[in-house]
């Protein structure tokens, strides 16, 4: 499975937590041989829970595996540091990022600690969050700590 397929899921992810009223950013964690694990949207707004992130969700929605390493967080958004932590903290091996034109997270950091770090800059996924930032102002500012 390519990376821009793998993507697919993370959008649709993205999608949907727009549709509820929350920030648009999706994931989706995949096994070395393509399977998808777990796929999940950032809930803060729709749970109240500060902590679910899109990658958190896709994480948990994979359930406990014996060993991360092969596996890919595929993300619309360059991974904020408690996101960068998780795929530190357990050995997920690579990370594919959307974008990294409206949030530069973590990725630097994580390809400086051996993870391979693929950007797409896809154009959609820039184009999700730069409309979302420009009518959610608050919303984004609350989520991204920049308040």
């Amino acid at each position: 499975m390519n990376d821009r397929t793998m993507l697919a899921t993370a959008l649709a992810e993205a999608r949907a937590g727009l549709a509820e009223g929350g920030i648009p950013i999706g994931a989706a964690l995949y096994a070395a041989d393509g399977t998808l694990l777990g796929r999940g949207h950032n809930r803060r707004v729709q749970d109240g829970d500060p902590s679910t992130h899109a990658e958190t969700a896709a994480f948990r929605a994979a359930g406990r595996q014996r060993s991360y390493r092969g596996t890919t967080m595929v993300t619309t958004l360059s991974p904020c540091w408690y996101c960068s932590g998780l795929v530190r903290q357990f050995g997920i091996s690579r990370v594919v990022i959307g974008e990294a034109a409206t949030f530069h997270g973590g990725h630097d950091w994580l390809a400086e600690h051996g993870v391979q770090v693929v950007l797409l800059d896809d154009p959609e996924c820039i184009t999700l969050m730069r409309e979302f930032i420009r009518d959610h102002p608050d919303l984004w500012n609350e989520d991204i700590g920049t308040e």
